[in-house]
């Protein structure tokens, strides 16, 4: 009974300790460029063969970061308001 399930048990063993290397390697040195390279190598086949699926929205880091996307959206009205103050001033 336990030798009919064993591929279940490897299988949840195996991916547990792949995040765990995963989750450990993200910040290092060699993990950093491992993550570039392959970044590199998606952009290359997204160029050379017009995949527009693999294409990221602009906007994506603004779900990442919303503090800072509103504080840098609140800054660029700030510098709007004080520009056509300027103007209306010249």
């Amino acid at each position: 009974m336990f030798e009919d399930r064993l591929w279940i048990y490897t299988s949840i063993a195996g991916a547990l300790l792949g995040a765990a290397f995963l989750a450990y390697i993200k910040d290092t040195r060699i993990g950093l460029w491992a993550y570039g390279k392959i970044d590199d190598t998606v952009d290359y086949f997204r160029d050379k063969y017009g995949w527009t699926w693999l294409n990221q929205d602009e906007d994506a880091w603004k779900k990442v970061n919303p503090k800072i996307a509103a504080k840098i959206e609140q800054l660029e009205m700030r510098i709007d308001d004080l520009t056509t103050e300027i103007e209306e001033k010249l």
